[in-house]
């Protein structure tokens, strides 16, 4: 598909977006803006503001981490339950607490660390509904462009959080603190204005049995495959900025980043109608050479090879989180939320066992003197660990949601969870 067309059809479908879509489309821009004017500094704040040590701030930061991606499983979960409006609504509250206590942290430092783990408690139960809501009533073919410009809003607002917070964060934390406080109040005022959806993202014909368990009906493929993503993923998140600021600079490093927010940004709404019509095997070659390719180049260690790898990576990752999401959408009969709360649940999983796994190779790296095999050892595995999914293809928990939407998305092994090998 051109970019064109894709543009045609992203067109074709904003145009008949509804005033609560936009709201929420506006939404998931903002809170990542508030967010990120505060939470990727958090390592500062805790070490130097508030005398955290080292490693008490990385102890803090990785339950933190696990709390907001593994939560969203009881998000979801919540929302299949009381609805996506009220979930949302209370996820925004929790959050505008969790920033509130901020400023009673810089009197009580102490009540930093519940501060930050109650704004990822929010985000856990926020995100499943979020995206839930942003798909409900949607045609199958227009909700890649959908969710693609829910990535494309929320990675935008991560990109800006940070410069505008920058120069304050530790100068006029307070005022910062209050100001993003402020506006998670105001957003979340504008989520109770919004319609009811009537049913937690429920598609038609969806059942769910009382007392149905948090992973029953879990699409297996697309929540194996999604963990494996995020943790190569989170190679390059956790561990890029320690490699590229020794090597070039902290602007640099800056600039590779926002690169790749650009690019999610532009990139994947333009190739979401693309993306939606690959089979799903073919998404999940491409988008894991991607990761290879880029961990590879990461290796050489130049300014050039940090820039073109992260481009890579990000490459690899537009077709992987978005393919898998619709994939799971596609093969579970669950409603909608419980299936993107489940997605996070599998995300939280590989980010952590990367940040444990990846520290201590990192480390081992460091103590050698030598770094730059770290890279490779990651793009060995983005080689090697992929085809171990082969062994899940027969395991589909549920046939596929949506048996009328076959237009380019699959083989007939691939409906019943078989990757041809």
């Amino acid at each position: 598909m051109t970019d064109a067309a894709g543009g045609a059809g992203l067109r074709s479908a904003f145009s008949s977006l509804t005033g609560p879509l936009r709201f929420l489309l506006l939404s998931s821009f903002l809170i990542p803006l508030g967010s990120f004017m505060v939470l990727p500094f958090m390592s500062v704040f805790l070490h130097e503001r508030l005398g955290m040590g080292l490693g008490s701030v990385g102890v803090v930061l990785a339950a933190a981490s696990l709390v907001q991606f593994s939560g969203g499983v009881v998000g979801g979960a919540l929302a299949d339950r009381v609805g996506l409006r009220r979930t949302m609504m209370w996820a925004l509250v929790v959050r505008t607490a969790g920033f509130a206590a901020f400023l009673a942290a810089l009197r009580w430092p102490p009540v930093a660390v519940g501060a930050l783990i109650l704004t990822c408690c929010g985000a856990a139960l926020y995100l499943p509904a979020n995206k839930a809501y942003l798909v409900h009533g949607v045609a199958e073919a227009r909700r890649p462009a959908f969710l693609s410009a829910g990535n494309a809003a929320l990675n935008a607002g991560m990109a800006v959080g940070p410069l505008i917070a920058g120069p304050f964060v530790l100068s006029s934390p307070g005022p910062l603190f209050l100001c993003v406080t402020v506006l998670f109040a105001a957003v979340a005022v504008g989520h109770a204005r919004l319609p009811a959806t009537g049913a937690a993202g429920k598609r038609s014909g969806d059942v769910r049995p009382p007392g149905q368990g948090l992973l029953s009906g879990v699409a297996v493929l697309p929540f194996a495959a999604n963990g494996l993503a995020f943790y190569l993923y989170f190679y390059f998140q956790h561990y890029l900025a320690v490699y590229a600021v020794e090597r070039a600079s902290s602007e640099f490093y800056s600039l590779v980043l926002l690169t790749c927010f650009v690019l999610v940004i532009v990139v994947q709404p333009l190739a979401s109608d693309a993306i939606r019509r690959m089979s799903y095997p073919v998404a999940l070659a491409a988008g894991f050479a991607g990761l290879a390719a880029g961990t590879a180049v990461l290796a050489a260690g130049t300014r050039t090879a940090l820039l073109a790898g992260g481009v890579l990576i990000t490459l690899g990752d537009i077709v992987l989180f978005l393919k898998n999401d619709l994939e799971a959408l596609r093969r579970s009969r669950r409603s909608d939320a419980v299936v993107f709360g489940q997605q996070r649940l599998a995300a939280g999983l590989g980010a952590c066992a990367s940040g444990v796994l990846g520290g201590q190779l990192y480390g081992f790296g460091e103590r050698a003197g030598d770094t730059g095999w770290f890279w490779m050892l990651a793009a060995a595995q983005c080689v090697l660990l992929p085809p171990l999914l082969l062994a899940l293809r027969d395991r589909a928990c549920a046939p596929p949601a949506h048996p009328d939407d076959t237009e380019g998305t699959t083989t007939p092994d691939d409906a019943h969870g078989r990757i041809p090998g």
